[in-house]
């Protein structure tokens, strides 16, 4: 139960409980006025004792990240981009996509030659 709910519930049931000695006090009560009285304190206590027994809902457990996979280049060879071609020697992430880890050892050589060529080694998240 949340803590506004917690709170209204117990102002009604003090309510209750406070407004019951009114009915005796404004006038002489008859038997179906006394158990209606008797009934409404006891509810307005139930209602209180309920309220103050609520505890807090536990919060939502956070998610386990999924492990990804692995990617390593190790010992690669070379790669040449050119005219407008891409190279690259080692892992490529584009945007950083992925959750696993991500190794690069002893990768190749990468050139790029002419214009819009791109070449690279190692990890590459772009």
């Amino acid at each position: 139960m949340s803590r506004g709910w917690k709170i209204t519930v117990m102002v009604v049931g003090v309510a209750g409980v406070v407004s019951t000695p009114l009915v005796w006090l404004l006038d002489s009560p008859d038997t179906g006025q006394l158990v209606g009285a008797s009934v409404q304190a006891a509810t307005g206590i139930a209602a209180l004792v309920w309220a103050l027994l609520q505890r807090p809902p536990a919060p939502a457990p956070a998610p386990t990240p999924v492990p990804g996979p692995a990617d390593s280049a190790v010992d690669t060879g070379k790669a040449d981009g050119i005219d407008g071609g891409t190279a690259h020697t080692g892992v490529r992430r584009p945007g950083g996509a992925g959750t696993g880890s991500a190794k690069a050892e002893r990768t190749g050589d990468a050139t790029a030659q002419g214009p819009g060529s791109s070449a690279g080694t190692g990890i590459d998240y772009s």
